[in-house]
């Protein structure tokens, strides 16, 4: 059982005991700290809530919302919605800030606590640290009877969020309806399985075959869109003869292509080619964190722009793609990023750019895909044990690699002529995670390897 307070939010399994899991204690001590600190600076008393579809979101936003009239907080509340819906939602609403319940790829066990400030964006780690600080101190009043918030229900939001994507001026509904596609979706049973079928209809795609897309939150494969998880989308695109396969993770900011061979067209490629769409219209720089493949660097290259690096976690791409002036960008796990629309990942916007793109190609997903510049990512990971000295361990592999060109922005990033390797603590899971690339799937698998075996015989 794990409870995890990071850049990405207040994450933990639910049940057990407080403070070492997401327990109700843990949920309403965070929640209401969250409130009082967000509204101090804003002249909004407002915040949005929404959550996905798992088993205990019901429980875990009767305790947010309860836990914000407490504090005197009035709510929005979306019910069943996606991260990027929340973020769209909150300047929306002049809201002084919104939480997402959701613990995005984890399984079903896991929820958390997404916290966004009034421009919908999550708060940064500063901003982090005053919440936890505040939470665990517990130094605040909370609202007499007769000043507490109100709540008011808003399922207005599913078309208000697909509006707001058909809006954007590179997404082009026409061609995709003229391109005739069949589409297959994988949306784990999750708030994706309402989103993303409703987008494809406002987008007049002819024939969509839904699989797993029952909102009850029992997910029927792991929750992460990786190729071994995906199995049922592979068979439904290749035995329906669909031209490509949509999978989203629980809260929809990650996006996965199929493509019509039943193959994957890789998470890592979801950006790439929504950054090559976007740049053959919208020339400019590129961000993307240290742990994404080198094919958007060349890809932007091409297109005369500038590519950038980030920090892992979307709060540190989006403050890079602001400070570069940045047209596009994301994270190499499926998340897009395009400002004319919002500072956040969202699935809704990759889909329309992608189906747009590909229309207007003429192509096949596979053709396509042959066309991108080629590497091959190995990502693996090692479990943390207790009193593991992580920084200790990151020292000596810098100290050992000091030779190679390298990055401590983020964990340590080596790179090497025709490989890299980044090295890092996850900031969902106690896990280091070990990701790699290079120009064969061997060589990458191969500098993984090398560097895993020297890993273990440090802590050995």
């Amino acid at each position: 059982m794990t409870l995890i307070k990071s850049i990405s939010g207040i994450r933990g399994t639910i049940g057990g005991r407080a403070g070492d899991n997401l327990t109700p204690i843990d949920i309403v001590k965070f929640t209401a700290a969250f409130g009082k600190i967000i509204i101090q600076n804003s002249t909004s008393r407002t915040i949005v809530v929404g959550r996905d579809a798992r088993v205990s979101g019901d429980m875990v936003a009767r305790l947010v919302i309860g836990t914000l009239q407490s504090i005197g907080v009035d709510v929005v509340d979306l019910g069943l919605s996606t991260t990027p819906t929340v973020e769209l939602a909150v300047p929306l609403e002049s809201a002084a800030g919104g939480i997402i319940l959701t613990a995005s790829h984890n399984p079903g066990q896991w929820n958390a606590l997404k916290l966004l400030n009034a421009q919908g964006e999550f708060i940064n780690d500063v901003e982090g640290q005053e919440v936890l600080s505040l939470g665990e101190s517990l130094e605040f009043d909370f609202a007499e009877y007769n000043q507490l918030g109100h709540v008011r229900a808003d399922d207005s939001y599913l078309k208000k969020h697909i509006d707001a994507v058909l809006a954007l001026p590179l997404v082009d509904a026409d061609a995709i309806r003229q391109a005739n596609f069949k589409v297959a979706v994988d949306a784990v049973n999750s708030s994706g399985g309402i989103y993303i079928p409703a987008l494809l209809e406002a987008l007049r795609v002819h024939t969509i075959y839904p699989i797993h897309c029952t909102p009850n939150g029992e997910f029927p494969h792991n929750p992460e869109p990786l190729k071994e998880h995906l199995v049922d989308l592979s068979q439904t695109v290749t035995e329906q003869n669909a031209d490509l396969g949509i999978a989203v993770d629980p809260d929809v900011d990650r996006l996965v292509f199929m493509m019509e061979d039943g193959e994957l067209f890789g998470e890592e490629y979801t950006l790439v080619a929504v950054a090559d769409y976007i740049l053959s219209k919208q020339p400019g720089n590129t961000v993307s964190n240290l742990s994404s493949t080198r094919a958007l660097r060349d890809v932007t290259l091409r297109h005369g722009g500038q590519y950038y690096a980030a920090a892992v976690g979307e709060v540190n791409v989006v403050s890079k793609m602001k400070e570069v002036n940045a047209v596009i960008g994301g994270e190499g796990n499926g998340g897009i990023i395009y400002p004319d629309s919002h500072y956040g990942r969202d699935a809704l916007v990759g889909v329309a750019l992608f189906l747009t793109h590909l229309a207007q190609l003429q192509q096949k997903p596979s053709a396509y895909r042959a066309s991108l510049p080629q590497y091959y990512m190995s990502k693996n990971k090692i479990t943390l044990t207790p009193g593991l000295d992580i920084d200790g361990l990151l020292a000596n592999m810098q100290e050992k690699y000091a030779h190679e060109t390298h990055s401590t922005i983020d964990g340590l990033k080596i790179d090497f002529e025709q490989e890299w390797v980044h090295l890092r603590k996850s900031n969902t899971e106690p896990i280091i995670r070990i990701y790699s690339e290079g120009a064969t799937k061997e060589s990458a698998e191969a500098i993984a390897q090398k560097i895993i075996n020297e890993i273990h015989a440090i802590i050995a």
